[in-house]
């Protein structure tokens, strides 16, 4: 029997730097994801290069006034648009939005003393508009847009000032949005600093003199951002009374390919290390394997005497994660046919359906994912990101009959609500993206994954209006019953 809890909340997920454009009016300062590039000639499926950005990247960016290579300046004007979007959601039912403050319109450099108020009033004008749809918020401080000020003048997170700045923004996000936000996250994907650290960090690693150098400063960066995720933790639970702050991590599910215990030994340490980011934020400690490899490759991790007691005191009340794919681990991966995807490049696994950009679909490793994430830290769990990028089709009588991407979100929901049928305390369910944005790798729009389709091109050509999917009845379905109606499927 397919049955979610009472309240559970349903909705979808979106992200400033991919929606809100306008990223240089109301006193805006540039963010990282300004300087992002759609790349038309590098294959989609190349998650290096797609996401690599360089020093020549940025000064190049920094010069550039036109937006068509750089699709995350414009979004889908979710900044001018967004009371339309809202009624949209609303019309579906929605219990919940997740959304970002782009750290860059309250503080445009990062390092300012006061804040922009034009940026505070956005926020809060949105925020009120949620309410009175009443859709729930639950919003991330850093989500893929750091200043990009602070990456050209102090390396990004590497340099501890850094934590100071983000403490300021997030008091007065905490102190200016108050009445209106109740569910909070730090950062997007706080596991993502080797994915593409410049995006998450603010690392550029060709600043440093071979890769070792370049690994010991994305693990100080990200040890700034556990203290700071801790501190803003804190801060949240003293300024709003009854509020609650998750963490936000990628969940890879690593399989073995075969029982060979050298295969086992290698997923096992994948998975092993992709809970490290998690174990910190929850259980409060660096894992014991961290100090050894720190250790063993003469890392210097510099911290101040009461990091540690910080991070152990203020430890997250929810977990959040993102899940698209699972993985494959193989002592013969050399052999072995590839894939791509939105993580990393690995080994192809036979049992499973592969997207167009080279996810490997596995509903039932979302089943698998929830109940080891529940078994292990025993905290309630919110998914925060799922679905599928896929190419729409607005066929003649102006319809988009995305059948497809409504088998990909019922087979997933099947899979939570057996999960949640073996024990599982799990908060709510948040599409990515609920409706058409600029991809946050390929930084394209024709990776759709909405319930809303936007009439936009990769190059920003379009009217931007916005258009039901089939997909956009079914869900309103689905959220009315409470899930109810899978079981008629």
């Amino acid at each position: 029997m397919i049955k979610f809890p009472e309240g559970f909340l349903w909705g979808g997920a979106v992200a400033a730097n991919q929606c809100e454009g306008a990223w240089n009016i109301d006193g805006k300062g540039m963010s990282v994801a300004d300087v992002a590039m759609y790349k038309p000639n590098v294959d989609v499926k190349d998650y290096v290069s797609q996401w690599h950005v360089s020093q020549k990247n940025v000064d190049e960016a920094m010069k550039a006034t036109d937006d068509t290579y750089y699709p995350k300046r414009r979004g889908i004007d979710f900044y001018h648009r967004y009371k339309e979007d809202i009624a949209l959601f609303e019309e579906m039912g929605f219990k919940t939005l997740r959304v970002s403050i782009a750290w860059t319109r309250l503080f445009p450099n990062g390092n300012e003393t006061e804040p922009n108020e034009k940026g505070i009033e956005y926020y809060k004008d949105l925020f009120k508009t949620l309410r009175k749809a009443n859709i729930e918020p639950l919003v991330t401080l850093s989500h893929y847009e750091m200043p990009l000020y602070l990456v050209n003048h102090y390396d990004g997170w590497v340099n501890r000032e850094v934590v100071d700045f983000f403490v300021r923004y997030a008091k007065v996000c905490f102190e200016s949005f108050k009445d209106e936000v109740k569910y909070w996250l730090t950062f997007n994907e706080i596991d993502s600093v080797f994915r593409h650290a410049f995006t998450t960090i603010g690392v550029l690693e060709e600043k440093y003199e071979n890769k070792e150098k370049a690994e010991e400063a994305i693990y100080q960066a990200l040890h700034h951002q556990f203290v700071a995720s801790s501190i803003a933790t804190k801060l949240c639970h003293e300024i709003i009374p009854g509020s609650q702050m998750g963490c936000m991590v990628t969940k890879t599910l690593t399989y073995p390919e075969t029982c060979n215990p050298e295969d086992i030994y290698l997923a096992q340490k994948d998975n092993r290390v992709n809970s490290f980011y998690t174990d910190v934020q929850v259980l409060g400690f660096y894992p014991t394997f961290i100090f050894k490899e720190w250790k063993r490759k003469g890392f210097d991790i510099k911290m101040e005497k009461d990091d540690l007691d910080i991070i152990q005191k203020y430890t997250v009340d929810f977990i959040s994660f993102s899940y698209y794919m699972s993985m494959v681990q193989s002592i013969n991966a050399e052999q072995r046919e590839k894939v791509g995807g939105n993580l990393t490049t690995g080994v192809k696994n036979p049992y499973l359906h592969i997207s167009e950009w080279g996810w490997q679909v596995d509903p039932v490793g979302l089943k698998i994912s929830l109940i080891d994430l529940y078994d292990r830290y025993h905290k309630p769990l919110w998914i925060v990101e799922n679905g599928i990028g896929s190419k729409d089709v607005v066929e003649e009588n102006g319809t988009i009959q995305d059948d497809y991407r409504i088998e990909y979100f019922r087979n997933h929901f099947k899979q939570i609500a057996l999960a949640i049928d073996e024990g599982v305390e799990c908060m709510g369910y948040t599409s990515w993206a609920c409706i058409d944005l600029v991809s946050a790798s390929t930084s394209q729009m024709t990776k759709r994954y909405g319930f809303i389709y936007v009439d936009a091109d990769d190059l920003g050509n379009g009217t931007y209006n916005r258009f039901k999917k089939k997909s956009f009845d079914w869900y309103k379905k689905v959220i009315a019953t409470n899930g109810e109606c899978l079981e008629e499927e």
